[in-house]
């Protein structure tokens, strides 16, 4: 599984990049996790507020930090 967090370096992008990689840890879910802080590269996904969090080159969220429960139900999700 891939996993992008999409964010220019603020504290909820870094927040939600913290809180994505203890999930993957502490639910042994394979993947692979990337922070992208390019403007041009987060604009391509097509978000205009960060942070943005992608699963499998999928839009999930922008513009706010998902509870843990809805990550871990959309990692769930992209694994079958």
């Amino acid at each position: 599984m891939n996993i992008k967090i999409l964010g220019t370096g603020c504290s909820k992008c870094t927040i939600l990049e913290k809180k994505v990689s203890e999930i993957v840890n502490n639910n042994s879910i394979d993947a692979t996790i990337e922070k992208i802080t390019d403007l041009q590269e987060i604009m391509k996904y097509g978000i205009m507020m960060t942070p943005g969090l992608i699963v499998n080159d999928k839009v999930v969220s922008y513009g706010f930090i998902p509870k843990d429960n809805q990550i871990i139900q959309w990692l769930e999700e992209s694994k079958q």
